[in-house]
């Protein structure tokens, strides 16, 4: 059960964000919903623009707005000052830190490892990375499989770094299945053996402690508009370990050019300090401004700690119901059970999913559906109440027994 003494807290931190109406919000895990402050930061910065025009990178800060939120987000992943950057999007980001860190010439070590479950989109960017750096991917970029198509295990990681592995890119918690991995053993198994390691934290960032610096990550990069709230295609975020904090960016651009002689555009390129230097183009202020009014209530909720605790509620509630109610009408949870090995949402798998879904959208539950056969839900530590959980488990019963869903065509797509 959720404790009591919190109610207080939670009512009033769910009141700053538009619910949307009659519908019970389960995907936060793909888009958080518009907090009142970030919508409040956004307006801010369009007033801003319309009254100062370009005096708004001064009398309104934005000529350091991403060394300030970035800052700000440093307390939730534990990571040293200046070995964040907000800049990019992920993709891009990870193309910038694997042309930072990556070596193409050394012939001993120049295997890349992933894995075969993690988002496409960082599957493209690594082989494309290794062609461009004439490595061959077929060759060069392995993939640490799963025997039950939902998960890994720590030992087939770890059994996969091999001498010649160069650097690691893994998922902190699985998009479709939400298991969270075991960052501090695996990230200790990869410095063991000289193997750079990076984490892909879109799943995770906002509903789950870090320590990266205490793990020793080399780097890492997500996204901020799932559990972070800042928005459709919000701007991107990394993090580069200090012991790094002297390379070179692999991808120059004047953003990352140190502050005091940016706007000198001087040819060569002297690189800001620690992670800022991997910044390349100049920062969209519109996309960082709702980042502000939603590291506010990070701050009110207690800190990252808080957060994870009431999501861990949340989602014990959703668990035992779909244990309970839900396995025994043919859904299949392929979530660890276990609370240190899952992240923020809870997946479960059924031959019907593709129709369940929109079945439950009518009937005002938003999930999230992955192609072939998977239901994602997600109940938000800022936005879901705890009654919610129980409403949307009753809606689907109504709908398995009734098949009402055998009256909906199948959804083929999802949104990111």
């Amino acid at each position: 059960m959720i404790a009591p003494e919190n109610d207080d807290l939670w009512t009033r931190l769910r009141a700053e964000f538009h619910l949307p109406p009659g519908q019970i919000y389960l995907d936060g895990n793909s888009l958080g919903l518009l907090s009142r402050r970030a919508e409040d930061q956004l307006t801010a910065c369009l007033q801003a623009w319309k009254q100062h025009g370009i005096g708004g990178w001064q009398t309104a800060g934005w000529i350091d707005l991403p060394e300030r939120l970035a800052a700000r987000l440093e307390p939730l992943l534990c990571a040293a000052p200046r070995s964040v950057a907000l800049t990019g999007q992920t993709t891009n980001n990870l193309h910038q830190l694997l042309a930072t860190l990556y070596d193409p010439t050394n012939t001993q070590r120049p295997v890349i490892l992933a894995d075969a479950l993690n988002f496409a989109s960082d599957h493209h960017a690594i082989s494309s990375h290794l062609q461009l750096r004439g490595r061959d991917p077929e060759q060069d970029l392995r993939l640490v499989g799963s025997v039950d198509g939902a998960t890994l295990t720590t030992a087939d990681i770890v059994a996969a770094m091999t001498e010649n592995v160069q650097v690691i890119v893994l998922p902190s918690v699985l998009y479709v299945s939400g298991q969270l991995l075991d960052l501090a053993r695996i990230t200790a198994e990869a410095r063991k053996r000289g193997i750079l390691i990076g984490w892909d934290l879109s799943h995770s960032v906002g509903v789950v402690p870090h320590e990266l610096d205490a793990n020793g990550a080399d780097f890492a990069f997500w996204c901020n508009y799932k559990y972070l709230n800042a928005g459709p295609g919000a701007i991107g975020g990394l993090y580069l370990n200090q012991r790094h904090h002297d390379r070179a960016p692999g991808m120059a651009g004047w953003w990352g050019v140190q502050p005091d002689v940016r706007f000198n555009l001087e040819p060569h390129h002297t690189p800001a300090a620690g992670a800022a230097r991997l910044q390349v183009g100049t920062p969209p202020i519109l996309s960082l401004a709702p980042l502000a009014g939603s590291l506010d209530l990070f701050d009110e909720a207690g800190g990252i700690s808080a957060i994870r605790e009431r999501s861990l509620l949340l989602n014990a509630r959703l668990l035992h119901r779909v244990i309970t109610d839900l396995v025994p009408r043919g859904f299949e949870l392929i979530t660890p059970e276990a609370p240190h090995e899952r992240g923020g949402h809870l997946a479960l798998r059924h031959p019907a999913a593709g129709q369940i879904c929109p079945a439950l959208r009518e009937r005002g539950i938003v999930p999230d559906y992955r192609h072939p056969a998977v239901l994602r839900l997600s109940p938000n530590a800022f936005y879901t109440a705890p009654d919610e959980v129980d409403e949307a488990v009753d809606r689907l019963i109504e709908i398995m027994e009734t098949r009402a869903y055998e009256n909906f065509p199948r959804v083929e797509t999802a949104a990111p």
